[in-house]
This record gives C-alpha cells, structure tokens and sequence, in this order.
C-alpha cells in the first residue's frame, strides 16, 4: 500500500540470537546453564558466547563457514549454539556415535573449519583426522573441550595441534560486534540425518526456520517464564528439537547431563525441580522400567515432549501414571524435530486410561509455527479421506521446513516434488483431523497383497509384560513374499519363549499380521533411540525363506 516502505524500523531478520540477548537483561542473574557444580547465569552465557563469537573470527571464521561440534549434552554444547551463529558460521553438530570413517566423511563434506571435541570422543576425531589427512584432505582446526571440572582422564590424549577450549574464550572480547544473518534465510546450522534408512544427508537449517519452531517449541510444551529443561535429548540431534533456543527465549536454565539413564533423570527432577525435559520412546522405556530404587517422588508437574519414534501407548500410559505429563510431537531432521503436535482436547479426559494413551500416541496436526500437514496419495498428489484407513504419505509445507540439503541438488529436488515436502512416512487421517503414523514407506511390510503396519504390530508386543523393547520387519518368504519377523528385548529376569511372543500376538491381531519368528536380542538404535531396521532386515534376509515358523534366540 502507498505509504509503506521496508526498513530497518520495521524489519529485522528473525534469529534466536535475540533470545539470549534478551534473558541476558531479563534474566540476568539467574541460572542459565547447570552441569553439576557448575552454575552459569545468563548474563555469563551472554559474555561467554560473545568471547566464542570473537575468537572464532580471530580464528578467520566468517559468515558461512561450517563450524563442527562432536559433543554430549554439556555446557559448551549450549554456548556452541549461540557463539557460532553469534560469528555469522553454521553450526554442524555430530553425531557422538558416528564412527571415525563417518565423521570423516561428515567433515569433507560440510567442509568444517574448525572441529570442538569433547574429551571424551578425542579418539574418534584423531581417527578421522587420519582418514583425512591419508586422502589429502586439510583436517579442521580441533579445539579440545575438556571436563568442566578440569579433571578429564587421563585417556584424552589430544593431537599435539590443538586449542582448549576455556583459553579459546579467554581470548576473547567483550567488545565483539555480533553478526547477526544479512538475510533471515541465511543457514544457521546443519544437521545430518540419523541415517536410520541410508547415508546420512546434511539439513540446512535457517535463522528464521530456528527462531519459529523455537517459538513453537515454547508453546506445545508448555513454557512458561524460567522453566527448568532437563536435556535427555541430544543437542546434536535437530539442535535439541531447537529447544536450545527455545529456553533461552523463556530464561529457562538448562540442567546438562553427559549421560542419560534412569537414575540421572529421577535425580535430576528432584534436585534441581525440573519442569521440562523430552526423549524419544526409549528415554521413557528407561524411566517406566526403572528399578524402585533408582526412582524419586516428581516434586512437580513435568512435562515431557516425546518424539523421533511413534510411542507404544502402553509407555505412555504408564509414563502418566507416574505423575507425568506427556505431550507427543512428530516431526523430521527436515522438519527442524518436532513439526505435528497431538493437542490434547478436554472431551477425552473422561474417556478410559487405555483410550487416552492411544489417542496420544497419535501424531496429531501441524503446531503452530508449521503451516500445512496433509496425508497425500504420493503419485496423484490427492489428499486421503478421512476415514482413519487409507495410507498415504505425510506430507508437510512451511516455514519451518528445511532449506535444502547440502550439495544434494536431487534429493532437495525429489523431497519438494509437488510443492510439499515428502517425508517417506505412511499414515491414515482421522475423522477429526489428527493423523496417525503407520509406518515409513520402507518399512511397511506387504504379506500376500496385505499391508501390515510394524507399528501396528510393535505396540501389541510392548503390551506384553516381559517386553522391553521390540521391532518387526519384513522377512523374506517364498510363498507370502513377505512375513512379520519380531526382533525383541525381554525385561531383566524375564524369559517368555518365543512361542509365548507369537501367541500372545495372534491373540490379539489378525494372524496375518502377528510374527511368525522371534529372536530375542539387544536392538540397533540410532543416538536419538531410532531402531536401525535396515540392520534388523539384513539379519531377517540373510536367515532364508523357511517354509514353517522359525524360532531364534541369539
């Protein structure tokens, strides 16, 4: 309209810097960061990422360049998250179970310029760093984070050429001018799959991308000012759902942990009042299974945003009955973590305990900062009824939908095919709207012309009272072409049969649909709790097409 014009008045590029800057005034002087007896405030976040900002570019980092970080959830993980950004670089966080060979390959592709290493994964980056430099390569620059407490073992052993971490901030200045984005689609970090199906890709993610599904992170999870985040899941996995900025845009404080278990988190909660913290199904496998002895009376409301895997609505019913509050959120590295939220309505609190959980663990619609959701047939690109039925492929547009991925012209060209963003997740819609995952498209196994839904059957096999964990995928078979195979975790102490496995299913499911073979042992999980099917399918191929059920144990 005549009169209006685009200036820095009324326009300024959304970045999540803004929210630390405004806790650091805000909430200056309460804690920001706790790590044991390690306590910041944000006003020492502030100064600490801004000497990071600083001596990344004495360093020669400029806008653009990929700054690498191979840690756990601790301290300067965090500060990581807001000091590269806070340099005009992208942030690129690994994978702590990635392998030497994958980080390697991670570090030529992005072409990280500088590489932060916990002590505790030195060995794994010096192993990269001899990949590299055998190919030719320039390795990063490697700088060294040890324990907060200065008492690192003695095994960290780091590469003679290295910096430390503290003495890279120590040189530092206050006086830095932080290089906020030019344009609010400028790359922040980049964040490579889990690589639960192949090699993983790397996700571009943008600094307004990152500042709206914060905001929305706030809101499905119920933040209100100065909540207490306990950090179950890894900050390297979406940037921790984006909720690493998500605190800080509420002056929360961020309770780190190097490990998760059972014992920690109920420690956690009770010392530091926790009031938030996520996790995939594992995380709250863990927690419902704890000894009594590892357990700790809630002090209060907890709130728990769960995701990364559909949960089995018998985890979530037992989470709610020890006194949490569970909100399920479903989402992609593409999606920024958490894209759909299954917003609870006041109609179902009446309904039986076992109807709720299954309500939940539904994946819902998109939150607030996502535009569209639909189930779409993948060919006609028509949306499916309604009819809580018919699969279709999930399918999400946005603003908090990826930029693209790195040097992947093609695969950022088939994942927008349409004008969606195609997520290779299968699910049916209900009447109400809420969608419910049924599988990925690879994972969907197809027995005799018969769909069967893994998920489907996976939740039945939790309902079992010696099942820990489980998974099914598709085996090989001569006349079916495809049948169910079970691959299970029991409880400690427990010792069902696997003919005791497959009765209970058949009990329960069509008998098409219940596993035909069981074999008991641990699962294969990705760092954010994803079972690595592609590794159970192998193992189910390589046993051959039997002409009757086949029982292992392994």
């Amino acid at each position: 309209m005549e009169g209006a014009i685009r200036c820095s008045a009324n326009y300024v590029p959304l970045s999540p810097i803004s929210f630390l800057e405004r806790s650091a005034m805000v909430y200056r002087d309460r804690p920001s960061v706790v790590y044991g007896d390690i306590v910041y405030t944000w006003r020492q976040t502030l100064e600490r990422c801004t000497r990071l900002a600083s001596a990344l570019s004495q360093l020669g980092i400029s806008r653009g360049d990929v700054v690498a970080a191979l840690a756990p959830n601790i301290p300067a993980m965090y500060e990581l998250h807001f000091g590269v950004p806070m340099a005009g670089a992208v942030l690129c966080t690994l994978n702590i179970r990635h392998d030497s060979k994958m980080v390697s390959v991670l570090m030529k592709h992005s072409e990280a310029k500088i590489i932060f290493v916990d002590y505790q994964f030195i060995h794994v980056a010096k192993g990269a760093f001899d990949i590299l430099s055998k190919t030719g390569t320039k390795v990063p620059l490697l700088v060294l984070i040890p324990e907060s407490d200065q008492s690192s073992p003695d095994f960290c052993n780091p590469p003679s050429a290295y910096i430390e971490y503290e003495r890279l901030l120590g040189k530092g200045n206050l006086g830095f001018e932080i290089l906020r984005p030019k344009d609010e689609w400028d790359a922040i970090s980049l964040n490579y799959t889990s690589g639960t199906t192949s090699s993983p890709k790397g996700v571009i993610y943008s600094h307004r991308g990152a500042y709206l599904n914060s905001l929305a992170g706030v809101i499905l999870n119920e933040m209100v000012s100065m909540p207490v985040y306990l950090w179950c899941v890894p900050m390297f996995h979406c940037n921790g759902w984006c909720l690493t900025w998500a605190v800080a845009a509420q002056g929360g404080t961020n309770v780190c942990q190097r490990n998760v278990t059972a014992k920690g988190i109920f420690t956690s909660i009770s010392q530091h009042r926790v009031t938030h913290m996520g996790g995939a199904p594992t995380v709250l496998n863990m927690i419902v299974n704890a000894p009594e002895n590892d357990r700790r009376p809630l002090p209060g409301k907890v709130v728990v945003m769960t995701g990364a895997a559909p949960p089995p609505s018998q985890v979530l019913f037992k989470m709610e009955e020890l006194g949490f509050s569970v909100t399920h959120a479903y989402g992609l590295t593409e999606t920024y973590g958490p894209g759909t939220v299954c917003a609870w309505k006041p109609e179902w609190d009446s309904l039986p305990r076992d109807e709720q959980a299954k309500i939940k663990s539904r994946q819902g619609l998109q939150h607030i900062g996502m535009e569209e959701l639909d189930v779409k047939d993948p060919v006609t690109m028509k949306s499916v009824p309604s009819d809580a039925k018919t699969m279709g492929e999930v399918m999400f547009r946005g603003n908090t939908v990826m930029n693209g991925y790195l040097k992947d012209n093609k695969s950022t060209q088939d994942a927008f095919e349409g004008g969606w963003f195609r997520s290779g997740d299968l699910a049916v819609r209900h009447p109400d709207g809420y969608i419910e995952l049924k599988d990925r498209s690879k994972d969907i196994i197809i027995s005799g012309g018969e769909n069967i839904s893994t998920i489907e059957v996976e939740s039945v096999l939790f309902r079992h009272p010696d099942v820990l964990e489980a998974a099914i995928v598709g085996k090989p078979d001569e006349y079916w072409g495809e049948i169910p195979c079970a691959f299970v975790k029991l409880k400690d102490g427990c010792n069902a049969s696997a003919e005791d496995i497959i009765k209970f299913c058949r009990d329960r499911l069509p008998r098409y649909m219940a596993p035909r073979t069981v074999i008991f042992e641990d699962l294969p999980k990705t760092s954010t709790g994803k079972v690595q099917k592609y590794v159970l399918r192998e193992k189910a191929k390589a046993m051959g097409s039997p002409s009757k059920t086949c029982i292992s144990k392994l």
